[in-house]
């Protein structure tokens, strides 16, 4: 376990504000990246944003390496050099959460035949209206259950004869991540606030600047 990002979930102020700012941030992003009320895919890119600054603000921008090639896919941030992956979903269950994107059902199989658990992971729970988490799942952890199932039963494969989009994690292999005692949890209560919101104002406002 990475004693750095442990403080996230130890450090009771910033669990407070975590708990007090996170439901409208995400639901500012979801705005943000919303046309005819539905929300784009890019909500997802707003939401990694978004934590990666909550993790900037708590070690400083010196200690935040974001910049991450695109040949290391899984990493999102790494925090003093220790890699993470960031990922969320939003429903009251666990299935569906994505190892990688892929475009065929051949790169697939490839990665799934190769995958191994490479970093730590925060990961977020959104249930608007109801109780979510912020969670933290350690490397090794990943490990321990990785070997536990095997890799057949941690990883879900997408349905021969579907559009593939990518990889999952199996139901089963995330509850057990999220339940393993080495695990942190943030509860969050995900409510929406009334928020006037126009996707436009700021950059009317740069337009308008000498």
């Amino acid at each position: 376990m990475d004693g750095k990002v442990k403080e996230l979930f130890t450090d009771i102020q910033l669990v407070r504000k975590i708990q007090n700012k996170l439901p409208q941030f995400f639901q500012l992003a979801e705005l943000e990246s919303s046309r005819a009320g539905k929300v784009g895919m890019e909500v997802g890119s707003l939401r990694e944003k978004i934590l990666i600054a909550l993790v900037i603000y708590k070690f400083g921008e010196k200690n935040v390496e974001t910049q991450i090639p695109i040949t290391e896919p899984e990493i999102d941030v790494r925090l003093f050099g220790n890699p993470i992956s960031i990922k969320t979903i939003t429903w009251k269950t666990f299935g569906g959460v994505k190892l990688s994107w892929t475009v065929d059902a051949k790169s697939a199989l490839d990665f799934s035949e190769k995958y191994a658990p490479a970093c730590d992971m925060l990961f977020i729970q959104i249930n608007w209206g109801e109780k979510g988490g912020f969670f933290y799942i350690p490397k090794n952890v990943q490990i321990e259950i990785f070997r536990q199932m095997g890799r057949q039963s941690y990883i879900k494969l997408p349905k021969p004869g579907t559009n593939p989009r990518g990889v999952e994690m199996s139901a089963e292999a995330f509850v057990k991540l999220l339940e393993h005692k080495n695990s942190l949890k943030i509860e969050i209560d995900w409510k929406k606030k009334d928020i006037a919101f126009n996707a436009y104002t700021r950059w009317v406002e740069l337009w308008e600047q000498d």
